[in-house]
């Protein structure tokens, strides 16, 4: 299928829903009959939920769920988890939260045989979670699925096509497409108030030894025998058991971009969202390890650009893991420019007008130009003030439409099939660009990744 000359808006009223299945075995884990497990639920029933990977990640989704626990009538009936810590604590967790006794399991395909489990929010390895997403759907069970979508093409065409021949309902934790402040940004550009946009820039910093602790308590405290390695690769060619890449899997090459899977995941995804496109044209990137050379083999620096031809639209990211100094967007435009103060999802937005007398001069100061009409703070109707430079990654606005859309059956919840789907290609697209050395193109009639227009 083809998304050539389609506007996200169109692309996402074309996309096809057919196709054959794809037996979900084909990636090491247990078939599933389509829908075997589904119950039946009612307008006004509890959403019963259970979490697949109980990492750091999984914590998050379970204060998501505790902030929206009573109004949006959310039930948790279980865990699951490869290594018996992971399970142990997380259905402590859930007992201090919110009262409840879950079942604990250590393969995703027992948890699914669960009669009274509805959905399932997972927070696995990146290389994981498209085929994990698959045997979820599979099952019948709907699904929230923690960004990125998938580390490879082929795994991020299984998904979408396991998800668009099914019913289930779908969410990549893709937060920010659901936060007030970003949705407001999207209607500003899309109202036409900055003219032709021709670049975005986003540079979203930190001074840290990013995904890496010397000193981690779970590398210490696993044992090969505590989990299942085999399984935990998931079809990747087998090396003998390596705890650091067990729980730190973001620094190594086979199972993470790092910087692209994580960060820029979140940075293209908002680009399409903003501009209504999906996926860049070509894609070069460059960086390396140059701040903190430990046992990572994906690059602490890293810098991105990439062009949208339809929209003529430049679009650079970038990140350093050994300076904070300085994280912002700039969304360009001939009659205006939009810039966020702060890193990834920050709602601290300035609106400055591109064509006025004595132009905005950055290095007076944002404040001393608002007094003076020459830069305006963006804010929501209820609420003038200045907004903070970053908010948590814990997002009640994105979980609770995943909810509501699970209660009415709408497939295009905020982050869908879809917008994973094209986030996956554009940070895929950057891994290889910067570990190949070369231009990549986007074959949208082919929907693959080459080394030429």
């Amino acid at each position: 299928m083809s998304d050539k000359h389609l506007s996200r808006r169109n692309f996402i009223e074309k996309a096809a829903i057919g196709l054959a299945g794809t037996a979900v075995s084909a990636t090491g884990l247990s078939a599933m009959r389509p829908s075997s497990y589904k119950r039946i639920l009612g307008a006004n029933d509890r959403i019963n939920i259970g979490f697949l990977g109980c990492g750091s990640r999984s914590r998050g989704h379970r204060h998501m769920v505790e902030m929206s626990y009573e109004d949006k009538n959310l039930g948790v009936v279980a865990v699951c988890d490869l290594w018996k810590n992971n399970r142990e604590k997380a259905a402590a967790d859930c007992k201090k939260r919110f009262g409840a006794d879950v079942k604990q399991f250590k393969y995703s395909e027992n948890m699914l045989e669960m009669k009274d489990l509805d959905a399932v929010m997972i927070a696995t390895g990146d290389f994981q979670h498209a085929k994990l997403l698959a045997q979820v759907v599979k099952a019948g069970k709907d699904c929230y699925v923690e960004k990125p979508l998938a580390t490879d093409m082929e795994d991020a065409k299984l998904a979408r096509k396991t998800v668009l021949e099914s019913k289930q309902i779908v969410q990549n934790g893709s937060q920010w497409v659901s936060d007030p402040y970003q949705i407001k940004i999207r209607e500003i550009i899309r109202s036409g108030k900055l003219g032709q946009i021709t670049k975005i820039e986003q540079n979203w910093n930190d001074n840290n030894h990013r995904w890496h602790n010397p000193n981690d308590p779970d590398v210490a405290a696993i044992r090969e025998e505590d989990t299942d390695w085999n399984r935990w690769l998931l079809g990747k060619p087998y090396r003998p058991f390596n705890p650091w890449m067990y729980f730190e899997f973001r620094i190594f090459r086979d199972f993470s971009g790092g910087i692209t899977s994580q960060w820029m995941s979140h940075a293209v995804g908002l680009v399409h969202f903003y501009t209504d496109t999906a996926i860049p044209d070509t894609m070069v990137a460059n960086g390396g390890i140059f701040s903190w050379p430990d046992i990572r083999e994906n690059p602490d620096t890293f810098q991105a650009l990439a062009t949208y031809e339809e929209k003529k639209l430049l679009y650079s990211y970038s990140s350093t893991y050994g300076n904070r100094f300085g994280d912002h967007t700039i969304i360009r435009g001939k009659e205006g420019t939009l810039f966020a103060d702060g890193g990834e999802g920050s709602p601290r937005w300035f609106f400055i007008p591109e064509h006025v007398k004595d132009n905005f001069d950055f290095y007076s100061g944002f404040d001393e130009a608002i007094k003076k009409g020459k830069a305006q703070l963006i804010t929501l109707d209820d609420n003038k003030s200045l907004p903070p430079r970053n908010q948590s990654d814990d997002s009640k606005t994105h979980l609770d439409n995943w909810i509501d859309c699970i209660r009415t059956r709408n497939p295009m919840t905020n982050g869908h099939i879809h917008t994973g789907f094209w986030h996956a290609a554009a940070v895929i697209m950057a891994t290889r660009a910067y570990r190949e050395g070369e231009k990549l193109y986007w074959n949208r009639q082919n929907e693959e990744i080459v080394d030429h227009k």
